[in-house]
């Protein structure tokens, strides 16, 4: 088959993982069924193990030229308080940066890399057998692959069509939101947008910088099709109710809705179909985890299956996307649930906003929080061992500069500060590095291309034990 992976879903999280399958020469095509970008932005930024992530790739500075960093916000249900000192990351900030400018870059960093992006084309049907996925398209025509990832968000046609179950909690809560001008002068609209969220935290207006307005304002229900976009009058109608005034709301760039409902795929893998970002979770926008939850999906996803296409996967390797990335997505559907508790407004919602306000002033607990909203606490399972086993590693200095900058082309690492060790019978997918950091107290560690350490140690043996279990089999002569 020409194609080895169909990607379907042209968003943040396929554009990530058709990058990451590029950078292992997988042939791979991004079918997106807008002809041209939505230019709706419902996600700000990027938290702390995303910016690792485009670090790891090489892309940082193409993010922090368009972005802001930001230390401070409310990243659990909107409750002010600073981040926790000595956080386990090189990069202790987030990135406000609009999604669309996101795209862009993900855009311009895939078709780099040689991806094909196929716009207005929707994927209609599909089956598959042992050997491929056969792929349907709107216009009747078919497209064969070795593998599809469903990348196409929480109403995702490729995982209907698998059949895979998507339990949950439905909508009890709607809120509309929008790009707008407002004729209001801004001192009035913050002093108003001020006085609603002392009772009503779901409400906000943010400037946008260039005359426009992000407003945000909670439905007065739950609409049957939420895939309807609110009209401006709408839009203006609900503002007058629960803010008093509309602002003199007009020119929307865009108007959109959603629900706070929570769900998730039960299967993340169906035979050569996987899914992935929006299309194997749903959840409330609280916290801003759902763009970064899709693209560390991609970056955990990414080297597996190009593993996969190359023959040298490991049994059981690709299975571990579900293994690791599944309790990941359901760690942040609980975060998200517990968040929609506090910002529902009410006497009982006010006083548990109070005691986390309280509690977030111990410095552990805010550790947690801080930790679990940026992922820089993700920890995956891989077995026994080392504690730092299963964690990623931050980007530590060595003698020859940095981790990270040793990471962009995506393969497996080696760290080794004994100058001992070996991995010679996995040259072509493991990059043996001879150096030290005065910031690692251990002899050597192996990397895995997404970063999280997969063996520490100093011992050749057990290195050979564990380098075939992600990395397959040596080449022998």
């Amino acid at each position: 088959m020409k194609i080895d992976v169909i990607v379907a879903g042209g968003g943040p999280t396929g554009l990530m993982l058709a990058a990451e399958l590029r950078l292992h020469g997988v042939n791979v095509v991004v079918l997106e069924k807008l002809t041209e970008p939505s230019g709706q932005a419902r996600a700000r930024g990027l938290h702390v193990r995303s910016v690792e992530v485009m670090d790891q790739r090489g892309l940082l500075d193409r993010f922090l030229a368009v972005s802001q960093k930001f230390q401070v916000g409310g990243l659990f249900a909107a409750i002010i308080k600073p981040w926790p000192d000595r956080l386990d990351t090189t990069h202790p900030y987030g990135l406000t940066i609009q999604q669309t400018v996101t795209e862009q870059l993900l855009t311009e960093h895939a078709v780099g890399l040689g991806t094909e992006i196929r716009r207005g084309h929707e994927l209609v049907g599909l089956s598959q057998d042992e050997d491929g996925v056969s792929v349907e398209l709107a216009d009747g025509s078919r497209l064969q692959a070795r593998y599809l990832v469903g990348c196409d968000g929480g109403r995702s046609l490729v995982r209907k069509l698998l059949g895979v179950g998507f339990p949950g909690e439905p909508a009890r809560n709607e809120t509309m939101l929008g790009e707008v001008e407002l004729t209001e002068d801004p001192a009035t609209v913050a002093a108003v947008t001020a006085d609603v969220r002392r009772t009503q935290v779901r409400f906000g207006t943010i400037p946008n910088g260039d005359g426009t307005f992000r407003v945000i304002v909670p439905a007065a229900d739950v609409s049957e099709d939420r895939a309807t976009a609110p009209t401006l009058e709408e839009f203006k109608q609900r503002l007058r109710e629960v803010a008093g005034t509309d602002f003199g709301v007009h020119s929307p760039r865009w108007l959109t809705r959603f629900g706070d409902a929570i769900r998730q795929a039960e299967q993340y893998r169906v035979g050569r179909v996987l899914l992935a970002g929006d299309a194997a979770h749903i959840h409330p926008p609280t916290g801003g985890q759902g763009l970064n939850l899709g693209v560390q999906d991609a970056f955990n996803l990414g080297w597996k299956l190009a593993a996969e296409v190359a023959g040298w996967a490991p049994e059981g390797l690709l299975d571990t996307y579900h293994a690791e990335r599944h309790p990941e997505g359901a760690r942040v559907l609980t975060s998200t649930l517990a968040q929609g508790v506090l910002l529902e407004g009410g006497a009982a919602s006010k006083a548990m906003r109070d005691l986390f306000s309280k509690l977030l002033d111990f410095e552990e607990v805010n550790r947690y929080v801080t930790e679990m909203i940026t992922a820089v606490g993700v920890r995956y399972d891989l077995g026994d061992g080392h504690e730092l086993l299963g964690l990623r590693m931050r980007d530590v200095t060595l003698k020859r500069g940095r981790l990270y900058e040793l990471m962009h082309g995506g393969r497996g690492i080696l760290l080794d500060g004994t100058g001992q060790l070996s991995a010679e019978g996995w040259a072509d997918r493991v990059d043996h590095v001879v150096d030290v950091s005065e910031e690692l107290d251990v002899p050597a560690v192996l990397l895995r291309p997404d970063g999280h350490v997969a063996w520490v140690g100093d011992d050749q043996q057990e290195l050979l034990d564990r380098l075939p279990k992600w990395f397959g089999a040596p080449v022998v002569g």
